[in-house]
């Protein structure tokens, strides 16, 4: 949807840059047949429109679609939204700072409420920490580091001259 709300496409671009070697399927990827089947669902569900046909490169010629403002709205809305779970930064949050960068945003409110959003998860598992013993604490500790990591990196990223 965010690589839609760009401009104007079609589904043979779209697959391109998720696959592999494209500068999203850096950080997230996707075979060309579902690029081409979650496009219909985004027509059906009214975020995309189909807007007309574009010559192919030497085949057929390409169905052209564009996010409509629904679409629009809600990318904006995803690009603002810090991710849930630590998890998630390797590939949500890469993606936003990524389409943030696309758009020439500034991505600092992303940044500051992400780090809060670790913040608290952080003081989470540090309380936890005291009461786990075993394997569980192991895995705490894990979690915590992963955490901390996640919290110097976006530290990292909202210095002056860091921001993506």
């Amino acid at each position: 949807m965010a690589l839609l709300a760009e401009g104007p496409t079609h589904g043979f671009a779209l697959a391109r840059a998720l696959a592999p070697d494209g500068e999203v399927g850096q950080v997230w990827t996707m075979k060309r047949p579902l690029a081409y089947h979650v496009i219909d669902s985004l027509v059906e569900l009214g975020l995309a429109a189909r807007v007309g046909t574009a010559a192919g490169a030497g085949g057929p010629r390409r169905r052209v679609v564009k996010a409509t403002p629904a679409g629009r709205r809600r990318v904006t809305l995803w690009l603002r939204r810090p991710v849930a779970h630590i998890r998630d930064a390797r590939s949500l949050l890469m993606l936003k700072l990524l389409f943030l960068e696309r758009r020439d945003a500034d991505p600092g409110p992303l940044l500051a409420a992400q780090r809060a959003r670790f913040a608290v998860i952080e003081g989470t598992l540090e309380a936890s920490m005291s009461e786990s013993e075993g394997f569980a604490r192991t895995l705490l500790l894990w979690r915590l580091e992963n955490v901390r990591a996640a919290l110097r990196f976006l530290d990292e990223l909202m210095l002056p001259g860091g921001r993506p």
